[in-house]
């Protein structure tokens, strides 16, 4: 047994989000951990690998088990290149290697020191445990099989895309081979191949691997067990996800069963209470249903989804034809060309896919396109009007008025929320309104609370970032992009963080409103299934566009 979970609970001030959690974990367990956004997947991991304690109850581990913890965000040292990051893995091993250099060299000097041989051995055990001496071999597997070719391995980790470096953060830990893995959203950024390659490195893992998924398909590959995170315990099903579903819906049938039949025998005993309590010859077995009455637990009914996602959008931008025109678009970090004289044009109407390899420039592609940054050569156009115009990085944009109108015309969904953490989340979803479309505060307040009802917020409107799930982040940066109305939605990943149910939600609508309204929608994803929605995809390899084509 590695860990033991027993009667655990948690809570943040008054808020309960972990209660009466007993489970456990097995060396060769791979455990998918689900559950709607909000209920505590994230505080649970963190309690699983030592960095938070519960409140109540007992979490155990086996004595000397270590434990890799892969967080949905993370930082890199932005000096080190990706090879000497990943050599990191094994600093423990290089610290023996370093001692036992200098041991040996007291050893010839003393040969008969049996303080200076039982040092030796212990750097030895460490080393070997490590298999150190096959360091370089591992690294270069790991790194392969991650999406890094042996051209990117003098990389700095500071040049990386948002989604290298996610994937380097996961190389070096499975290098770290710890007895517990524990990964949260780990294919976020993994394209269709080293997701391929990782499904199988897990499978194959010899230690216990927990892992919070919002990709079914991934579930179903990786999992033998599910943890369903519902009403704050755990619930444990055997089987991957697709296994999990039939169990979950027997479950609740028996579950509203009970709770139908204890309500309908409550409601009998009430009855007869009322009816003979008064009678003196039934009295007392009237006061015998009372105390029975007061006796019976009924059972509680399973829970319902907590949010529906449906609401009607309406479109306020005058629209074009040719919303986005992008002419000679060139990007380059230090010397290194992302991409280079690229020419596009999107229209109204689009659902547009950005495909690719991780570090092709995707998400730069679009922080270019919203100029939040600057292209290094190239024209933008939006909505008819000149946006940006670049030269050897020297970037001239529109008068302040056309900025301000073009800015409104588009809304922003990245890839880590990107919310202010200094602000409300009503205030978060306000901000775009009323200082780039001048709107009233009461009228931003009033469009604000709107979406966040839609969006299953209630209630949430006075918390900061920090106090909500990495879902619920998201479904507010959507809201967000939301609120202005816009006539281009740009979305980095935009599902990444939600869990199934509304990410399909979420999917839908942006459908429905691209199909009612002539909205376009351009998003970068690696999900096969949000891609099912596109109307094209285009395809960006070694700077240019690769492929554009129907879906």
């Amino acid at each position: 047994m590695l860990i033991e979970l027993q009667d655990l609970g948690k809570s943040f001030g008054e808020h309960e989000v972990l209660k009466h959690v007993t489970a456990s974990v097995e060396r060769g367990d791979r455990i998918g951990i689900i559950g709607a956004n909000g209920t505590g997947k994230t505080t649970l991991l963190r309690v699983l690998c030592g960095e938070s304690l519960p409140d109540a109850g007992d979490a155990a581990f086996a004595a000397g088990a270590t434990c890799g913890y892969l967080e949905q965000t993370g930082h890199l040292d932005p000096e080190k290149d990706v090879y000497e990051t990943m050599r990191l893995a094994f600093q423990p091993a290089l610290d023996a290697m370093a001692e036992l250099e200098t041991l040996q060299k007291q050893l010839a000097a003393d040969l008969h020191n049996t303080a200076i041989t039982d040092k030796i051995t212990a750097c030895n055990a460490v080393i070997d445990a490590m298999d150190a001496y096959n360091m370089d071999t591992q690294i270069k597997k790991v790194l392969n099989g991650m999406g890094f070719p042996a051209d990117t391995w003098k990389k700095k980790a500071g040049v990386l895309s948002g989604g290298e470096q996610t994937r380097l953060r996961l190389a070096r830990l499975l290098l770290e081979r710890p007895d517990i893995l524990i990964l949260d959203e780990p294919t976020n950024h993994l394209d269709l191949e080293t997701m391929d390659w990782l499904e199988t490195y897990l499978k194959a893992y010899r230690g216990a691997v927990l892992v919070v998924s919002h990709d079914r398909y991934f579930l179903d590959s990786v999992c033998t067990r599910i943890w369903e995170l519902r009403g704050k315990t755990i619930t444990t099903y055997r089987g991957n996800y697709s296994a999990y579903l039939p169990q979950r819906e027997a479950a609740d049938e028996r579950l509203q069963k009970q709770h139908d039949a204890d309500v309908e025998k409550a409601a009998k005993l009430q009855d007869y209470i009322d009816r003979n309590l008064v009678r003196a010859s039934t009295t007392k077995m009237a006061q015998s249903r009372r105390k029975q009455l007061e006796k019976l637990e009924i059972t509680e009914a399973p829970q319902a989804e907590a949010y529906q996602l449906n609401f009607r959008f309406e479109y306020d931008i005058e629209p074009y034809d040719e919303l986005v025109i992008m002419k000679g678009l060139t990007i380059r970090i230090g010397e290194r060309t992302l991409l280079e004289a690229l020419d596009y044009v999107v229209h109204r109407g689009d659902k547009l896919i950005i495909a690719g390899p991780n570090g092709t420039g995707k998400s730069t592609l679009l922080r270019c396109a919203t100029m939040l940054e600057t292209m290094d050569d190239g024209d933008l156009i939006y909505l008819g009007k000149a946006a940006a115009k670049s030269e050897n990085g020297h970037a001239e944009y529109a008068a302040k008025k056309e900025l301000r109108e073009i800015q409104g015309c588009f809304g922003l969904v990245f890839q880590n929320f990107n919310l202010f953490p200094h602000y409300s989340v009503l205030k978060n979803i306000m901000d775009a309104p009323i200082h780039v479309q001048k709107k009233s505060k009461q009228e931003a307040m009033e469009t604000a609370k709107s979406l966040l009802a839609k969006m299953g917020l209630t209630g949430k409107e006075n918390s900061y970032p920090c106090q909500l799930s990495g879902g619920q982040q998201q479904r507010v940066a959507i809201a967000r992009a939301l609120a202005t109305k816009p006539a281009i939605i740009l979305a980095d990943e935009p599902t990444g963080n939600l869990d199934s149910k509304t990410s399909l939600d979420v999917l839908g609508l942006l459908k429905i409103t691209s199909d009612k309204f002539k909205q376009t929608i351009v998003m970068i994803t690696h999900n096969e299934e949000i891609a099912q929605m596109a109307d094209r995809i285009i395809r960006i390899e070694d700077g240019r566009i690769a492929g554009d084509h129907n879906a």
